[in-house]
């Protein structure tokens, strides 16, 4: 009788999680979406190893925290800039605030409402920002602290926000509203005052109608007691703000957009709807003083200029040695419907049209004084576009712009994936970045960029990391994110291994997609070999190798074959839920109605070996950094387009890629340029396939009817679909949170092919999925519920549409990302239709390539749109016999059960949870290694998880992570030719002896739905964790963590989870974030040292941690946003510009606003909201001792400041003391000797 170990059912029972039984029966039984067969699978109790494996990582190392984001702020609505402390803050749409200071100096805050912000204010020099959001809330931002937080809100509950202004040095905030009347705030209590300038007061009592929203308010800079006020109309008023009436009304018969002052305080602009700028003077205020349309052409009769669009922005600023700037955005004429947006910039007589490549959101004039009453000195333009930062030069006649030294240009071309390396190699960033820096553009300003404030030091973190983007252009960027900052190291162009498509020739080619066909799709980095590789949506995969030389070479290319062949199947019965209804029922084994077009081609050639874009033949000059080695494209197959990859792996020790997708896998030797293996999924089996699928007939030949609706393209019935209309960034939607709306962003448009294939689907989705919630979806929402064929009555039934339902939308951009999921009747998003979509996988066929016919009447319940039925019955496998390779992962391991050593293995995972092993057998030498054949073949082992196989890892004995070997870098074109010759230098990570190794490994396998660990050779599986029940993974991956290894998993329900290695216990469970769109399920990644990323905007990064020690040290690591800078004096103003220039009396704000004069305003008008002020930068700080030490060092430092500013107080009041008592000593001694009548 076998021994019972009671301790180890104790250790299976605490490797148990609230989400799913962890345990060890034949792969965690059958729950929920399982009854899946598990060959090789024991009892985890059983499977134990032998010597417990001692674990150091528990959940006190684990935490999740943001810690920064990169990138261009998305969909920006308000600049404003600090001119003492020289940081820069950007609102947006979505309520969030970048301030930006020196390179290093990057923070992120967001209002908790999400409302979109207005307008910006920073108290000049005081470590603080006034935000006016669209909620019509006004909130104070403490800048003192390293994470910004609010102070204080007050929320207008009668009245709508449009305009704030904060004169300099000035705790009074004046506040316009819609109603045209003017509220004032003081700043310090957030407390509205009772001091209202109400519109009926303010203008003419004569004048008949409401004078429009208050949109510009400033105080005169002659006297701080005016204060000017512009309204929507054309009015202006100048209030006085001692006597409560106007000084001065002005009018005009166009709208006014904004108002400047001249710095002497006696002249104004304004700028109008009309594309006109008025000047006023103060001494006449009936009628401007000047009118010019500066864009403006005049008219044949010759009096009257035309008008041009509005002049949205004005700035007026004057120079002491030279002209005033007038600096103002719009006022073009209408002639140019093309032209773009533009920044006009007239100095003198010279007129600057700058030209934007996005419209301007919001632009300032930096200068060399905070004083509005001094000679401003104009030196530079900060522009705010839609989708752009730019700094203007004005110092030089040709007006450069500054380099920007932030990581804005992310966007450049849309991110279609990322992937995130920590702790990498230490001598990569400078070589990338020496390479990459030959690429500098020329022509940019010689002056340091402006905005330079805050402070930023190293911090403790010093390990290397590099982000690596892909986009949709074909480019390819490497960052350098080491010490939470990001700086572009280089940049590689894929696009140049393949010749440019010319116009006009797009119906004669090959191409499977029209826009963005070299789009990145999936990348592989082999840091330690520069080997790299890129994915490419046009079903290519490009291996480049790293060197220093520049070298003119052909570019070697292969191409292979990898098409599954089945015969069409008719299912007899449409109404039968298929049992894998939302999974690898996707992955078409019926040939779709779309699918029989494209032998009717246009030309009457069928497509057969070719590829979808052509490799450049002739010799291309490659320069310094990353070049093509080889470019393998896989071809058409019998009029069938290619599918896109789905997994990718190289390996520099074997010399050999890797790569598959839903039609089968092909590996390839990269060093002899040959290809090694191309087959399909099911022949990966041979006679180990678990699922006995039936054997199939010979494919027949298609049958053509020339009356069916769907033979004809429906660009013929909707021309609108032919025309590619490149999507700008609205398309890229931030979408609901409802699970129906979800709109996933996928990475190729589906909507239009190049050459003979027409898109032609059954339309009978389009009623159904073109307006789900209000959403408007894409024609690729189609899954293959049923295998029944569409007669030409349905599709003609099916083409109806229902009452006021627009045709599909127009083709979106590939870059877009943007694809609308299949939705179940009940309104529940189908959970592989986002899986699928995220790894590439071409279930709905998106590029028309296997439109499937469908049948919506199949309704799916929400278990099944959750749960994938696992069933071993033929049927469900004759109806579904595509499988994708959906994970691929080459390792040193233990291909057999009666291996005694390791070799070189190909793990291979695919959609429907099975692991096969391929064995590599190696020429024994370096020398036969680049003239013997490579051999690989199956090994016969076949493992098993629920759910479509995510990752591998490999552990050895002592549950250590083994790294596949590598190559050591060598430069393949370098001059020295010794370098050349020597002999490649491999990096076994294995321990080679048996002893090291021990006569076991473990192999870590994470499908998304559960985790096992497997012992080898036995291939017993050990432990078992069912990760999640109701949801999947999206990612996950084996890192490394405070010398030790864990499993990180992401969820599309939004939580974290990280599992402890070899035994797979819950160490970490955070509901983080829900996946709103498929950008964040597509570009989430795990890297070392706990850290992640995610594109949580089309235009910006988010990086965040899970580990503790990292977010205890997060606060060193950040930058000072405040540093102690002292404000510049005023200029002497002269004894006679004082006596005539203006007025003499001092203006005491508190006086005339306070309380004791002004009395209280009313309580509904607004309401004050109490913030989180200072603690929540002590919140982010804490936990455990840190966090104590922290709120003590606050503590000290206000504490400290308390006593200086008690210390300053101390000496100011000695230092009047001695004075009165210097004074009072000469009055004595003065008066001495006189008598009382002298006096």
């Amino acid at each position: 009788m076998k021994k019972f170990n009671f301790r180890k059912v104790l250790d299976g029972l605490t490797a148990s999680s609230p989400g799913g039984s962890s345990g060890g029966g034949s792969g965690g039984g059958s729950g929920a979406g399982g009854g899946s067969m598990h060959p090789g699978g024991t009892a985890g109790a059983v499977g134990t190893p032998r010597d417990e494996i001692q674990e150091t990582l528990t959940s006190d190392y684990f935490q999740i925290c943001k810690t920064v984001r990169h990138g261009f702020p998305y969909l920006p609505t308000a600049l404003a800039f600090d001119p003492v402390q020289k940081i820069l803050a950007i609102g947006t749409r979505t309520g969030a605030i970048r301030i930006l200071g020196r390179p290093g100096v990057d923070c992120y805050c967001q209002h908790e409402s999400g409302a979109a912000v207005l307008q910006l204010q920073f108290l000049i020099n005081e470590g603080a920002l006034v935000s006016a959001s669209a909620d019509d809330t006004l909130h104070l931002w403490n800048l003192r602290q390293k994470r910004p937080a609010i102070l204080h809100s007050l929320k207008f509950n009668r009245e709508r926000i449009t305009y704030c202004h904060l004169p300099f040095q000035s705790k009074w905030l004046y506040v316009g509203t819609e109603r045209g009347n003017t509220h004032i705030v003081n700043i310090e209590s957030f407390i509205l005052s009772g001091y209202v300038i109400m519109w009926n007061k303010a203008i003419e009592l004569s004048t008949k109608t409401h004078p429009g929203p208050v949109v510009h308010l400033s105080d005169s800079p002659r006297d701080e007691g005016k204060l000017l006020i512009g309204y929507e109309n054309g009015t202006v008023v100048l209030w006085d703000l001692r006597s409560k009436r106007a000084d001065l009304r002005a009018y005009y018969d166009e709208a006014i957009h904004s108002v400047a002052w001249h710095h002497e305080g006696k002249q104004f602009m304004c700028s109008h709807s009309d594309g006109s700028l008025t000047l006023w003077n103060l001494k006449s205020p009936n009628r401007p003083f000047q009118t010019t349309i500066p864009h403006g052409k005049i008219q044949r009769d010759g009096k009257k200029t035309e008008s041009c669009k509005p002049i949205l922005k004005v700035e007026y600023k004057t120079c002491k040695n030279s002209e005033p700037f007038v600096i103002f955005s719009g006022g073009l004429s209408y002639d140019k419907a093309c032209r773009r947006p533009s920044l006009t910039i007239m100095h003198g007589k010279a007129i600057t049209v700058l030209e934007m490549d996005h419209p301007i959101v919001d632009f300032l004039t930096l200068c060399e004084t905070p004083y509005p009453n001094e000679f401003q000195e104009p030196y530079a333009v900060v522009v705010l576009l839609e989708k752009d930062l730019i700094v203007v030069d004005l110092t030089q006649s040709n007006f450069p712009i500054f380099e920007n030294p932030y990581p804005i240009d992310i966007h450049e071309s849309p991110v279609t994936c990322t992937e995130y390396f920590a702790d990498c190699p230490p001598d990569l960033i400078p070589v990338l970045y020496s390479v990459g820096a030959k690429h500098k553009k020329q022509g940019y300003s010689n002056k340091e960029w402006p905005v330079s404030g805050g402070a930023w030091n190293l911090g403790a973190q010093t390990y290397p990391e590099i982000i690596i983007t892909g986009h949709a252009d074909g480019s390819v960027k490497f960052w350098d994110a080491s010490a939470i900052t990001l700086q572009m190291l280089y940049k590689l162009k894929t696009s140049k291994v393949f010749e440019k498509q010319k116009l006009g020739e797009g119906k004669a080619t090959a191409e499977i997609v029209e826009e963005d066909p070299f789009a990145v799709q999936m990348m592989y980095w082999c840091p330690e070999s520069r080997i790299f590789c890129v994915a490419g949506v046009s079903a290519y995969v490009v291996v480049y190798k790293f060197s220093k030389h520049e070298v003119n070479t052909e570019i070697a290319s292969l191409e292979v074959r990898l098409q599954y062949e089945v015969e069409d199947i008719i299912t007899p019965e449409p109404e039968i839920i298929p049992p894998f209804p939302d999974a690898s029922s996707q992955l078409p084994s019926l040939k779709n109605l779309s699918g029989s077009t494209n032998t009717v081609a246009c030309e009457g050639v069928m497509k057969d070996s070719i590829p979808c874009l052509s490799v450049k033949s002739r010799p291309v000059r490659m320069p310094p950094g990353y070049q093509a080695d080889l470019v393998i494209q896989l071809v058409w197959v019998d009029g069938e387009p290619p599918q896109q990859i789905t997994s990718l792996a190289v390996n520099s020790a074997y010399g050999l890629v890797a790569f598959g997708n839903c039609n089968g896998l092909a590996v390839v030797d990269f060093m002899q340029k040959t290809v090694l293996l191309s087959m399909g999924t099911l022949d990966l089996y041979g006679s180990s396939d678990p699922y006995q699928r039936q054997p199939r007939s010979p494919r027949k030949s298609k049958q053509f009817a020339a009356d069916n609706f769907c033979m004809r393209g429906l660009s013929n019935f909707y021309p609108d679909l032919t025309k590619r209309i490149r999507t700008s960034y609205q398309s890229l939607t931030e979408l609901s949170d409802s699970p129906v709306s979800l709109e996933l962003e996928r990475c190729k448009s589906p909507t239009s092919v190049k050459g003979s294939r027409k898109l032609s689907l059954p339309t009978d989705l389009k009623t159904d999925l073109d307006h789900v919630n209000g959403h408007c979806t894409s024609p690729t929402s189609q899954s293959c519920s049923s295998g029944k064929r569409l007669s030409s009555v349905d599709v003609t039934k099916a083409n109806r549409r229902g009452p006021g339902r627009p045709p599909f939308r127009k083709a979106q951009s590939a870059a877009c990302m943007e694809i609308s999921l299949p939705v179940t009747t009940e309104g529940y998003i189908s959970r592989r239709a986002m899986l699928q979509q995220l790894h590439g996988i071409s279930t709905f066929s998106h590029d028309e390539r296997h439109y499937t016919a469908h049948t919506w009447m199949n309704k799916e319940n929400r278990e099944n749109s959750f749960s994938r039925s696992r069933s071993s019955s033929v049927s469900s496998i004759d109806r579904d016999s595509k499988e994708a390779i959906t994970a691929l992962y080459f390792m040193e391991s233990f291909a057999r059960k009666n291996d005694s050593t390791v070799s070189p293995c190909l793990w291979v995972g695919t959609g429907l949870g099975m692991v096969l092993i391929l064995s590599l057998n190696l020429p024994a030498s370096d020398e036969l290694r680049q003239t013997e054949p490579v051999m690989v073949s199956p090994s016969g082992t076949v493992l098993t998880l629920k759910g479509a196989v995510l990752t591998f890892a490999c552990l050895d004995c002592m549950g250590t992570l083994t790294h596949p070997p590598y190559e050591v870098w060598r430069d393949p074109n370098s001059a020295d030719d010794g370098e050349k010759t020597r002999k490649r230098k491999l990096v076994m990570h294995s321990p080679s002896s048996s002893q090291d190794m021990g006569d076991h490994q473990f192999a870590v396998i994470c499908s998304e739905k559960q985790a096992k660990v497997f012992s080898l050779p036995s291939q017993t599986c050990l432990y078992v964790h069912n990760i999640t029940e109701t949801s999947f993974l999206l990612r996950a991956d084996v890192v490394t963590l405070c010398n030790s290894v864990c499993l990180a998993c992401f969820c599309a329900n939004g939580h974290i989870m990280t599992l402890s290695l070899p035994s797979l216990r819950p160490l970490l469970d955070v509901n983080y974030l829900p996946v709103t769109d498929m950008r964040i399920a597509r570009t989430f990644c795990f890297t070392n040292e706990g850290q992640a990323l995610y594109l949580s905007s089309p235009t910006e990064i988010q990086r965040l941690t899970y580990s503790q020690e990292m977010c205890d040290n997060l606060q060193d690591m950040l930058g000072d946003l405040f540093t102690p800078v002292e404000t510049p004096e005023a200029q002497n103003r002269g004894f006679l510009k004082g006596l005539f220039g203006g007025s003499g009396q001092a203006f005491d704000r508190e006086e005339l606003f306070g309380e004791a004069t002004a009395g209280k305003a009313s309580r509904s008008l607004a309401q004050h909201i109490p913030g989180s002020g200072g603690i929540e930068g002590v919140r982010g700080a804490a936990g455990g001792v840190i966090g104590d030490l922290t709120r003590a060092r606050i503590a000290l430092d206000e504490r400290g400041q308390k006593l200086g500013e008690l210390d300053e107080r101390t000496a100011s009041m000695m230092a009047s003391a001695e004075a009165f008592s210097k004074h009072a000593h000469e009055v004595m001694l003065k008066y001495k000797d006189k008598k009382w009548y002298q006096f």
